[in-house]
């Protein structure tokens, strides 16, 4: 039998303070929480939702050294981007926290201090990458070298952007400060660590045994990283931006950020109530965190090392992460700015943060990565909100407004067909909860929008706009139950949209109504006057998703043109004037082509170099059909030296370009030219 609890705690993974938050963050993380939050809201329930910016750490670092600013401009950019972009999206935190506030800063320190003076550290003295030049240890994401893996020589000394590959600062090619440019040294620093081998025993009996109900993704995340055994993990590191280690000879150390970030859960809950205990330290409290997939390993077996080791504090009861979302068949990645970011879907979509909330839950990545398109988000809109929800909701209000000038029906007598609707809009609350309550939102979405469906249906099969010529009092029964369907629709889509709630209950002129409530039939009394009917949900057209589009064309060109220039091939060895005249290079025209037999490569092309007409046999077929050369005016060689290939005899070389891509493309003369102009 599950456990009753008489409060709930919720958590959402603090946002780091190096740029704002896009579709993924908010898909993985935030509407999850909030759905979850909002729901045990209308119930009634003890809850409070806390979060906050996560403000310290290297990157947060290496972004303030690139802009010539302080670290602490940046977090306060950020801080404030990010907490207006929250409220833009109605995210109902209880409080929105930051792990630079003195309530951090003392909350953490104390955290540290007592497992210090308890003796649960061990000491550590190794040999870390060393700045001679700027006279610091460097921070793995300080250290730049050439990928082993792939290649890539902008890798960081923990990972590689571009093969994803997770790296150690020792595996980089030619490893050099990110801060200077020099070569860095090796030299001995100390530090302290958590040693979460000592808790091997503890998180397999409270997860692997206590927790089978846990999602199978995190679970089976755990239950690898514990099979594959726990090592001790450092608390601090060399660095000048974060908390100081509260201890003598750490002069400067701060707390890793990995052990600071989460303790900001606590003193966030501090600052928001002086009754904070209770929601930490009460086995009556069930504390549940919203987190992505990277932050399993930390909120599912760093962290409640840490509450272990430090005692008296509860433990998660649940930690329903889920996975990634792509755009456009892509990973997001904030480094080359491919994303949705949230700030500016609000400024170019004022009114429609339901649509987008709407949107990333029915496509939520809860099991495996997701994909959001433009197209989708089109179609869930015109298809799902306005052709379904916001037509029922119309629908209903707009005939009472027409046939009663606005003045709720009273009922009459019940048909069969009557009470089979009435049947089916009672029976969506226990699964409508059953899925909520095991966090599955993108089913629990199914069931809220099932009762506009329902509504729908009871429309279109019962038609007022026609019965109202036969039986008015018909007419009255119909849309008494279709106002107590639109009411309880108000109450089942609150927790996923509750701006389209709010909206619906103006329209009805009525007070928000209890969870306890979903169901009833009598939420709307006859004689009561509606307000004004408006639309719920508008079209979105065509050239408003192109433009969309267009902006990541844009991005993803600018990339290709930067990563282009990053890998450009080195100069060749140097020529002399003479030797470049002694290269013929003519304008002429592609008269003929056509695949070489039994080559997957090979066009053997006939061209008109305006001296002669020859062949030249060309490796371009994986680019270029024979179709669409002839008749193109190419660039070509003429002075080359014959060769057969596959023989035939090949007189020149075709001038191409390969882009960043990988893609070769036709040198051409800008505007029609005369075949044998010499280029030069």
């Amino acid at each position: 039998m599950a456990k009753e609890f008489k409060r709930y705690l919720v958590t959402s993974a603090l946002p780091y303070a190096n740029g704002p938050v896009h579709i993924g963050h908010l898909a993985g993380v935030y509407i999850p929480s909030d759905i979850y939050t909002r729901y045990l809201r209308l119930k009634g329930c003890d809850v409070i939702s806390v979060c906050g910016s996560d403000e310290h750490g290297v990157p947060i670092t290496i972004k303030a050294r690139k802009e010539g600013v302080s670290p602490q401009q940046i977090v306060d950019r950020y801080h404030e981007l990010i907490k207006r972009s929250f409220e833009g999206l109605g995210m109902s935190f209880d409080i929105y926290s930051r792990t630079s506030s003195a309530t951090h800063a003392a909350t953490a320190s104390a955290f540290f201090r007592k497992l210090y003076d308890e003796g649960k550290f061990i000491e550590k003295t190794s040999m870390q990458y060393y700045d001679e030049e700027a006279q610091t240890f460097l921070a793995d994401r300080y250290i730049v070298g050439t990928c082993p893996k792939c290649g890539n020589d902008r890798a960081y000394g923990d990972q590689c952007e571009k093969c994803g590959s997770t790296l150690s600062p020792d595996e980089l090619i030619d490893p050099h400060s990110a801060v200077s440019g020099s070569v860095p040294v090796k030299r001995e620093t100390k530090h302290w660590y958590l040693p979460l081998d000592q808790y091997e025993g503890f998180l397999r009996e409270w997860i692997l045994d206590g927790h089978k109900e846990w999602k199978t993704n995190v679970y089976g995340q755990c239950k690898s990283w514990l099979d594959g055994g726990l090592q001790p993990r450092a608390v601090s590191r060399d660095l000048d931006w974060g908390i100081p280690v509260p201890v003598e000879g750490a002069e400067g150390k701060v707390l890793y950020v990995w052990f600071d970030a989460p303790i900001g859960y606590i003193s966030a809950t501090k600052d928001l109530t002086p009754d904070w205990e209770k929601y930490w330290k009460s086995e009556d409290t069930k504390m549940v965190h919203f987190i992505g997939k990277d932050n399993i390993v930390f909120h599912c077996i760093v962290f409640p090392s840490m509450l272990k080791a430090h005692g008296g504090y509860i433990l998660p009861e649940n930690v329903p992460a889920n996975e990634f979302l792509n755009l456009e068949g892509e990973k997001i990645s904030t480094s080359r700015n491919w994303a949705v970011w949230l700030h500016e879907y609000l400024e170019e979509f004022p009114g429609k943060e339901d649509v987008l909330r709407y949107v990333l839950c029915a496509n939520a990545p809860e099991t495996k990565d997701n994909d959001f398109t433009w197209k989708d988000f089109q179609a869930r809109n015109n298809n799902e909100l306005v052709a379904v929800l916001g037509n029922f909701v119309n629908r209903a209000l707009v005939l009472t407004q027409k046939y009663f000038d606005g003045v709720v029906p009273a009922c009459g007598e019940l048909t069969d067909y009557d009470r089979a609707t009435i049947a089916e809009v009672g029976a969506v609350k226990a699964s409508l909860e059953a899925n909520i309550e095991n966090y599955r939102f993108r089913e629990a979405l199914k069931d809220a929008m099932n009762v506009s469906r329902i509504g729908n249906k009871y429309l279109a099969d019962t038609e007022p706009w026609k019965v109202i010529k036969s039986d008015p009092e018909r007419v009255r029964t119909i849309l008494n139950v279709a106002l107590q369907i639109t009411a309880n629709t108000a109450i089942a889509i609150e927790p996923f949209m509750p701006f389209s709630a709010a909206k619906i209950l103006a329209m009805l002129a009525m007070e928000k109504f209890s969870w306890e409530r979903l169901g009833a039939m009598d939420l709307v009394e006859a004689g009561h006057r509606i307000g004004k009917p408006e639309l719920l949900f508008e079209k979105i057209e065509d050239d408003v998703i192109q433009r969309q589009l267009d902006k990541l064309a844009a991005t993803k060109a600018a990339n290709m043109a930067a990563e282009a220039a990053q890998h450009v091939e080195a100069q060749k060895d140097t020529i002399q004037f003479d030797d470049f005249q002694k290269m013929d290079i003519r304008v002429s025209t592609i008269l003929e082509a056509e695949k070489v037999a039994k080559t997957k490569k090979l066009l053997k092309l006939t061209v008109d170099t305006g001296i002669d007409r020859r062949v030249i046999v060309s490796g371009i077929a994986e680019h270029f059909t024979p179709e669409e050369l002839v008749g193109k005016q190419v660039l070509v060689l003429v002075n080359l030296a014959p060769r057969d290939l596959k023989g035939i005899t090949s007189s020149g070389m075709i001038l191409m370009a390969e882009d960043a891509s990988g893609k070769l493309r036709l040198l051409q003369p800008s505007e029609a030219t005369n075949n044998g102009a010499i280029v030069g």
